[in-house]
């Protein structure tokens, strides 16, 4: 069955188009309407490699937002060898709403890849991206930030690859963007198989996401960090070749501790942290308390770090809930 979404752009004609990729919803308000998930074909006309930028995947998460809609009007102003698709606010409702997850249908557009016709505007919209839009694409960076929830380290992310010429490709990218820190995950912590960058890896597209901010605010620095590795990869991938982008930064490649080195909240309180990202921990090292609610007079129940490693997140809202992810960890790796 073919995606019913559609859009006006044509993705081969040469030149700028904006558009819509026009999702079908029927509503109490709307019988026939559609969600306009905004786009952009930016295409040279001189063939060359396609990247496919998005953010907005979550709506809470807002460097790359803001990194793409500026990179529109510096790529309008550039000789292009090739073609860039940038979708802004993937998920345009949870965009709007300035949510995480869609308020149409719950949906966590970052969960429910490579999509499903049968689901709900959230599924169609992963299912659009993975069957119109990765053909089209050579490399694929999808910008993400901790979002409301938690403080990040900014950092570049990857699968693995599935052989070594994927595996090639995947850390060349991450090398072009230059994040300060780069880890390759198979992302056991957060959505395994059903993330984009895990669905386009499955297509054999290198693909990359990121964590470049914390809080439902815009980081200055992840701001800064997603804008130059955009405009490096489009130069150093013959997209924009006279681009103008700062060399990139000596990457610290590491990978991600399991689940059982993540420490969780183990009742509902109020989180107190005693380390900030990017600090070395020791095992046994105190992490943070929590304060209960129940219980004013219950004495602080603290937490320790299981094992040693870098903190890579750590919650942050104060206000937390029995199984909330609090710390997490990741040790420095050979590149």
């Amino acid at each position: 069955m073919k995606n019913p979404v559609w859009t006006t752009i044509d993705f081969d004609a040469p030149g700028i188009q904006s558009d819509f990729a026009r999702v079908p919803h029927s509503s109490d308000t709307s019988a026939y309407g559609w969600i306009p998930v905004p786009m952009l074909c930016l295409n040279g006309g001189r063939g060359g490699p396609t990247a496919l930028f998005t953010a907005g995947t979550h709506g809470d998460e807002y460097e790359g937002q803001v990194a793409l809609r500026k990179l529109v009007h510096d790529l309008a102003k550039t000789k292009l060898q090739g073609r860039v698709i940038i979708l802004p606010a993937l998920n345009r409702p949870a965009v709007a709403a300035g949510r995480r997850n869609s308020p149409l249908d719950g949906g966590n557009l970052n969960r429910v890849f490579p999509g499903d016709l049968q689901g709900g505007p959230t599924a169609v919209i992963a299912h659009y991206v993975a069957t119109e839009l990765f053909p089209l694409a050579d490399v694929i960076i999808d910008l993400h930030s901790g979002g409301s929830s938690l403080d990040y380290l900014p950092m570049a992310l990857a699968h693995p690859g599935r052989n070594e010429t994927e595996a090639e490709a995947v850390r060349r990218l991450l090398t072009s963007f230059g994040a300060p820190y780069s880890a390759l995950t198979d992302g056991a912590g957060g959505g395994a198989g059903a993330t984009l960058y895990a669905a386009a890896e499955q297509a054999g597209i290198p693909a990359i996401t990121t964590e470049l901010g914390s809080g439902s605010t815009l980081s200055e620095a992840g701001l800064a960090i997603a804008e130059s590795g955009v405009r490096r990869v489009l130069r150093d991938y013959g997209i924009a070749p006279d681009f103008d982008a700062p060399e990139g930064r000596t990457i610290r490649f590491a990978r991600f501790l399991g689940r059982g080195d993540t420490i969780y909240s183990p009742c509902d309180g109020l989180f107190e942290p005693f380390v900030k990202p990017g600090e070395q921990v020791a095992p046994g090292q105190k992490a943070g308390a929590i304060h209960r609610l129940d219980n004013a007079l219950a004495r602080p129940i603290e937490l320790e770090f299981p094992s040693s490693g870098i903190v890579a997140f750590r919650r942050f809202p104060t206000l937390t809930s029995t199984g909330d992810a609090l710390f997490g960890l990741m040790v420095e790796a050979q590149n």
